[in-house]
């Protein structure tokens, strides 16, 4: 596996991956990004996407200001519970922007206020409409060279679409990781056994998800709030059964695990950005991938989750590695 110890450096109190894991999506960081996209005069168009079988999603296209001549488009894509507009989204599309590469960020289903356009649950192994939607995007804009980039399980799905592209024929260029569970299982085991605080942030999200969910589509989800109530195991394991064919929740991990050897197959280029100290991901997983040679792993000692702020500026480290490492990719630069 090649790998290697990233530059990313801080001090002080931006060492402790918990203040990392907050400022990353806190309400500032999301003001700093907005602000961001609006000085660059960024307009973004929403697009929903008719997919095969009746689904759709729906995503944001902006154009960059001055596009690169190949006319690059990255498709980006938010962690569980987030969505187009997520800090991080808006921090990396604004990078991307300012090198000249469009950005399409997508909702995946059920996120970023898209509940009422699919009737079915989301859940993390629906990878076939995220296949869909990638080719939709490419066959409507066009470009010259494409590449997709994902956060926490959008950086899994973006691994898993560049495992699919050669399968599905999917012209990815090149493709981007941050901090992705690349084994949830061990990822719920964290999350049980960690500091609760994070356990609580993510099931109050998806609580909330599966309320709005089912008060736009009752005749479909009449589940009481008794199951809302259920812990993160006990959600998953009510979700696999009634939403899913998988017979458990282990095996529906495994559904979506890139875990082991399972990326040793991959030929698109590949980047993967983690943190040693991620309280969410075990940077075990991570290191224990066996990837091929056109994939790199990239490990800071410090960074959090999807956090890898530089400094009280909120100034972030991660879309920074996205624009230098995808320009690279698009530029033939090794």
């Amino acid at each position: 596996m090649r790998s290697r110890v990233s530059e990313y450096r801080v001090e002080g109190l931006l060492k402790n991956p918990h203040v990392q894991s907050v400022l990353s999506s806190s309400p500032w960081r999301r003001r700093a990004g907005a602000a961001r996209l609006a000085a660059l005069g960024a307009s973004s168009q929403v697009h929903v996407l008719d997919l095969p079988e009746g689904i759709r999603l729906a995503g944001m296209y902006t154009a960059a200001p001055t596009p690169r001549a190949d006319g690059a488009l990255a498709l980006l894509l938010h962690g569980w519970e987030g969505s187009a507009e997520s800090s991080y989204i808006q921090q990396s599309a604004a990078e991307l922007l300012t090198a000249g590469v469009a950005v399409f960020a997508l909702n995946f289903r059920d996120h970023g206020q898209t509940h009422g356009l699919n009737e079915g649950l989301f859940h993390s192994c629906r990878l076939q409409e995220v296949i869909d939607a990638t080719r939709a995007v490419h066959r409507h804009y066009r470009p010259g060279r494409f590449a997709v980039a994902g956060y926490s399980l959008g950086g899994n799905f973006a691994l898993r679409l560049a495992l699919a592209a050669e399968a599905e024929q999917l012209p990815i260029d090149a493709a981007f990781a941050v901090c992705p569970p690349v084994d949830p299982s061990a990822v719920l085991r964290e999350l049980e056994t960690g500091p609760p605080f994070y356990h609580w942030y993510f099931m109050r999200k998806w609580r909330a998800s599966l309320r709005r969910k089912r008060a736009l589509f009752p005749h479909a989800h009449a589940f009481g709030d008794d199951i809302l109530r259920r812990d993160m195991r006990g959600l998953t394991q009510w979700l696999v059964g009634q939403h899913t064919d998988w017979p458990d929740e282990e095996t529906y991990f495994g559904g979506y695990s890139v875990a082991g050897a399972r990326l040793s197959a991959l030929r698109v280029p590949t980047r993967i950005l983690a943190a040693a100290d991620d309280p969410v991901i075990p940077i075990a997983s991570l290191r224990g991938l066996q990837l091929s040679d056109t994939a790199m792993l990239e490990i800071c000692e410090h960074g959090g989750h999807c956090g890898f702020i530089r400094d009280w500026q909120l100034h972030g480290f991660a879309e920074q590695w996205l624009k230098t490492g995808l320009i690279a990719a698009l530029d033939g630069v090794q």
